[in-house]
């Protein structure tokens, strides 16, 4: 089992200082990824719904801020050594594939083969409006035609590429990644069209357990989305096997009591129970939300975690 962590793009926390604290601390304490989220900007009205809330309403939304994920990853890249770098997710449709997959091989590069390309294809219709994006009922499509065409660029010495959003043709498309074939790509998402996403082009599955619409809230529910997972995959001509699961826990807090309807909350014996249960799930990689505008505190809880949970779920 892998543990990774998602950063702050936004309010004290994301200060160069503190990402680059946050960071350098995930890496000497064992985590193996660090993730952060993507928007480019966020409007001041909008009735689009949030779909990691009950209430649909979007934290965000307030202040507007939100750090560029891409340059984020840069920047982490340099200050960092061994963790792995993650976007969690890169919304596709956003920006021009060729460009974009430029940017992710040269982050690649510079990090010496430590990206993992999660994606996923938004929910914010607004956003899409706002930055003259393709019509965002099309979004599904945009994103399955860019992840084919990233593969394009990354893999082949003469890239080629007819489709309906994008195509190019008689270009050197160099360096490529490092890591080979390419980056990992993680497929965000939750509801049907995500998972047959994720089991046609993706080399993992990346869903957050927080969705009301399609609830993972438990190992059990995991466990029958990864067998849905499977059949897509199988109908598709790949090897379930050949796609992990990545999946991303809306909480992760060591008390000295818990609910134990919710997993990874409450002591730390309960939290390496809940663990056990996701890896029988299927699940290889979890990664935990450990935010705090302060980012000590940030730091404390992932202490917390490595000194009393790592050691009780070793080899898993």
């Amino acid at each position: 089992m892998k543990f990774g962590i998602s950063l702050q793009s936004r309010g004290p926390a994301a200060s160069p200082d503190n990402l680059a604290l946050v960071a350098a601390k995930a890496e000497e304490l064992g985590f193996d990824s660090a993730f952060l989220g993507d928007h480019i900007v966020i409007p001041r009205s909008f009735a689009s719904e949030y779909p990691y809330s009950a209430t649909g309403s979007f934290t965000a939304a307030g202040s507007g801020e939100c750090l560029e994920p891409l340059t984020v990853l840069t920047f982490v890249a340099a200050r960092t050594r061994r963790i792995r770098l993650a976007t969690g997710v890169l919304i596709l449709p956003h920006r021009n594939p060729v460009a974009a997959a430029k940017v992710l091989a040269t982050i690649d590069v510079l990090s010496k083969g430590r990206l993992i390309v999660g994606v996923g294809v938004g929910w914010l219709k607004e956003e899409f409006q706002a930055m003259g994006l393709p019509p965002f009922e099309e979004r599904g499509a945009v994103g399955n035609e860019y992840i084919l065409a990233f593969k394009e660029l990354w893999t082949q010495a003469n890239p080629s590429f007819e489709g309906r959003y994008c195509g190019f043709s008689d270009i050197l498309f160099e360096p490529k990644p490092v890591q080979k074939p390419h980056p990992p790509i993680w497929v965000g998402g939750e509801s049907p069209p995500a998972l047959r996403r994720a089991a046609a082009l993706g080399d993992a599955w990346h869903p957050i357990g927080s969705n009301p619409r399609f609830p993972l809230t438990n190992a059990s529910q995991l466990g029958a989305a990864v067998e849905r997972l499977g059949a897509y995959a199988r109908k598709a001509g790949r090897d379930p096997g050949d796609i992990e699961v990545a999946y991303r826990a809306p909480a992760c807090r060591i008390t000295d009591s818990g609910d134990a309807s919710q997993p990874f909350v409450g002591p730390a014996g309960k939290v390496a129970a809940d663990i056990r249960e996701f890896a029988e799930a299927g699940t290889s990689h979890l990664v935990f939300d450990f935010r705090s505008d302060d980012a000590q505190e940030s730091v404390d809880l992932m202490g917390r975690f490595a000194q009393e949970v790592m050691p009780r779920v070793e080899g898993l």
